[in-house]
């Protein structure tokens, strides 16, 4: 490439991580980089739960509109903040190999899970299947980046609260007795990380289609047509996880209620032949299960809260 590949980025510990990881690569096949920082709307407006902001893309609007104005060339997300739809114009180009993709209790004290207890997440997903699991659990919202909600945790006195690991791991913030849910059922694309560019910039796009992991690809283009197909641009407590072996993709979804009272969930596999729209396939069966109705009663929930 002739020309510095502009690398925007959100300014959080961790995304600058990300950024640097892929900064590194590139430059590692010979291409020169630099890092452009942000700041999103999603950073700044921690005053409110993320499902009472009312728009898509939170953490991402800022670095499409800079790569839309061409004061950067690619973008770096975490993968799982990544609207299904990408704004006009923008193009994903490569899915980097997927790190863990579970969820942990960061806690002061595992006491509580025997009885009452206050839980911090800013996830409706994540509120939805700790309520489901523990009902009588008082469940509160927490903003912020990885180490601002790290420290509200000690601050605010709360017994726990939910991280995806894989953040945790990649600043080193990990806590030793940090523990894993395996339960819960991860977010779409969670673990991985997306670069995206301007569909007529062939020489970005090029570039860094060298870092796609195909394997990654298949597994999050799955769980986020599940997300896609479900949504219908509404936010709702939605997990998916697509994992591959043997040239068979086992897939497995759910759909919950804001309480976290209903759980409609499928489990399926395919093969991977045939795997184009499978995630799809599975959406439309938790919706023909129940599933329209129970999103229409989220919309209208979410709708009363704004």
């Amino acid at each position: 490439m002739s020309k510095v590949i502009r690398i925007g980025t959100r300014d959080s510990e961790l995304a600058l991580w990300q950024a640097t990881t892929v900064q590194n690569k590139l430059e590692e096949l010979g291409f020169a980089t630099v890092l452009v920082p942000v700041k999103s709307d999603g950073d700044l407006i921690l005053d409110k739960p993320l499902y009472e902001l009312g728009i898509t893309g939170v953490f991402t609007k800022t670095l499409d509109i800079a790569l839309i104005k061409g004061d950067i060339d690619i973008a770096v997300h975490s993968m799982k903040d990544v609207p299904t739809a990408l704004p006009k114009g923008v193009v994903q180009t490569a899915v980097l190999e997927r790190a863990a993709n579970t969820d942990v209790l960061v806690h002061l004290g595992l006491d509580f899970l025997e009885g009452t207890g206050t839980l911090a997440t800013g996830s409706l997903r994540r509120r939805a299947q700790w309520l489901n699991r523990y009902p009588s659990h008082n469940v509160v919202d927490l903003r912020g980046n990885v180490n601002t909600r790290l420290i509200k945790i000690i601050e605010n006195g709360y017994n726990g609260a939910i991280f995806a690991k894989a953040g945790l791991q990649r600043i080193k913030l990990l806590p030793k007795d940090a523990v894993e849910l395996d339960w819960m059922i991860p977010a779409p694309a969670q673990g991985a990380m997306l670069i995206v560019a301007l569909e007529n910039n062939k020489e970005a796009i090029t570039a860094t289609k060298k870092l796609n992991h195909p394997e990654s690809e298949i597994a999050v283009t799955v769980e986020r047509q599940f997300l896609r197909t479900l949504e219908g641009g509404c936010t709702a407590p939605i997990g998916a996880i697509a994992t591959i072996k043997e040239q068979t993709v086992f897939f497995k979804g759910a759909l919950f209620s804001l309480d976290g009272k209903t759980k409609i969930e499928i489990e399926k596999t395919c093969p991977l032949a045939k795997v184009k729209d499978f995630g799809a396939h599975c959406a439309k069966l938790v919706l023909a299960d129940g599933g329209k109705e129970l999103m229409e009663s989220i919309k209208n929930e979410i709708s009363s809260i704004n």
